[in-house]
């Protein structure tokens, strides 16, 4: 018995951490349209508040996962692979989700991100040719048709159909950044590991947010109020840097497989957060098509045991 007990708490560690890198990111799009509600932030001020206050803990990741000498070294090529994946992965599709929150809730903004993987599938089968399996065509079946319901739901109540559209276009768009991302980062978290890989990735992105900060907007743009600043820093703590490091050692320890399972979680405490935090509606029909979601990604996130 004794022997068992650290065992026991080691597996149960790694589920865990997983649980709370989900909520972690998750939290994100609450702290998003709380800061909205709080200040006149546009979503660039917002998104570079955010990078200035998370760029600290990422060089601090960075430098943790380069320590000792068997580490592989960044050739020329990884950096420019870096710089892309930088660019597309987290500073255009962040930005895209940002402007997206201007107009949606934070639960129909985690539903419309939560399609990435489907994403994933479609464009693996253009790019890399990989057929679509049966399993994969029932998860996209699934998973767009439980949009379709909550958007045909919101429709029906909203009275400025404007804004839903363009909000759940642009946080698409951010879905589909996200996927381009994760379809080309493979070979270069193998070589580099995930921790460094997404250190250095988020850094160069806070270049591009910086760079685009510097050219569009006065530097009072980021004289917000305490309330946002205090947003903005749990934003970068809570919801990028934790997180990130939570899910990387929660799939070290249990595996991606497993990792994705506690993953499906991310929409049902968003929907959560948005209820009790946002007074955002709850309705049977959004909770139905969500529910379609969940299943429709479950089935390309989790795969088939043997």
């Amino acid at each position: 018995m004794g022997n068992d007990a650290p065992g026991l708490r080691s597996a149960a560690i790694a589920p865990l951490l997983a649980v709370i890198g989900v909520f972690g990111f998750s939290f994100k799009a609450i702290l998003i349209k709380l800061a909205y509600a709080a200040y006149p932030i546009d979503a660039l001020s917002l998104l570079t508040l955010r990078m200035l206050y998370a760029m600290p803990l990422f060089a601090l990741m960075a430098w943790w996962a380069s320590r000792g000498g068997t580490v592989t070294p960044i050739t020329r090529s990884d950096w420019m692979k870096l710089t892309w994946l930088g660019f597309i992965g987290y500073y255009f599709s962040s930005l895209l989700d940002f402007t997206g929150l201007q107009y949606i809730t934070a639960s129909m903004e985690r539903l419309v991100l939560f399609l990435y993987p489907t994403i994933v599938v479609l464009l693996s089968a253009v790019i890399l040719k990989q057929p679509i399996t049966r399993r994969a065509l029932l998860s996209l079946a699934l998973s767009y048709a439980g949009i379709v319901l909550v958007i045909v739901h919101d429709l029906r109540l909203t009275t400025d159909i404007h804004a839903l559209l363009v909000g759940g276009l642009l946080v698409f768009a951010s879905a589909c950044s996200y996927a381009v991302y994760l379809v080309g980062v493979g070979p270069v978290i193998g070589r580099l590991g995930s921790l460094r890989f997404i250190s250095w990735a988020m850094l160069l992105s806070t270049v591009f947010v910086l760079l685009h900060f510097a050219v569009t907007r006065p530097l009072s743009a980021l004289m917000a109020p305490a309330g946002v600043q205090g947003l903005s820093m749990a934003m970068a703590v809570v919801s990028t840097a934790l997180p990130t490091f939570l899910i990387a050692e929660s799939i070290k320890r249990m595996g991606a497989n497993r990792a994705s399972l506690v993953g499906s979680l991310g929409p049902v405490f968003t929907v959560w957060m948005g209820y009790m935090l946002l007074d955002e509606p709850v309705h049977v029909i959004q909770l139905a098509g969500g529910a379609l979601v969940l299943v429709g990604v479950t089935l390309v996130t989790v795969k088939p045991a043997r």
